[in-house]
């Protein structure tokens, strides 16, 4: 691996990255219904096998890879993206999807104190506040907190594209630190 590489930055996690930005952003973009007559139903086939079992086999392979974060983290993504897939629509009760996004933003919230490079965490917030937004909507039947709650998704779901391309393309996937404490003195 080169040295200026990250760890967490293989193929695979990139492949991860990848099918979390396609997952994220159809759900996403489904609760916000910014597009005429696209719901969050309409993300049910892309959830189901590039969020659930695409997302399940890359962490499969990032397991086999010894990278146990995006291991853990894409097939966990992975099985509760299937799970989704196979309740979203009329199979569920509002308060029955709203316990689900629950359970899944106690998962999401693990992945996103477990560490890891800025963006895979600002990823997971992001997702993690979407899911949130969508539990307290489908307990309330809040219609504007769903919405909120799609453009979350759809934020996070910028962010992995983000994540993925700028491995890929050696962009910077971080802020440049600015030297702090004594003796710096500001310029001017």
């Amino acid at each position: 691996m080169a040295n200026d590489v990250s760890a967490g930055s293989t193929t695979t996690t990139i492949a991860g990255r990848l099918a979390l930005f396609v997952t994220l952003m159809a759900f996403g973009l489904g609760h916000t219904r910014v597009v005429h007559s696209v719901t969050a139903a309409d993300a049910v086939t892309i959830a189901h096998y590039v969020g659930g079992v695409a997302l399940f086999v890359v962490g499969l392979l990032a397991f086999r890879e010894d990278d146990h974060a995006s291991g853990t983290a894409f097939t966990v993504l992975g099985a509760l993206w299937f799970t989704w897939a196979l309740a979203a629509g009329d199979r569920a009760s509002a308060n029955g999807a709203g316990l689900f996004f629950a359970l899944f933003a106690a998962v999401v919230l693990t992945l996103t104190l477990a560490g890891g490079d800025p963006l895979t965490q600002g990823t997971y917030g992001l997702f993690l506040v979407s899911l949130v937004l969508l539990a307290v909507a489908a307990f309330t039947g809040g219609g504007g907190l769903a919405k909120a709650g799609g453009w979350f998704a759809v934020a996070a779901g910028a962010a992995a594209w983000y994540a993925a391309t700028a491995t890929l393309a050696h962009w910077p996937t971080s802020l440049p630190r600015r030297a702090t404490g004594r003796g710096v003195a500001a310029a001017g």
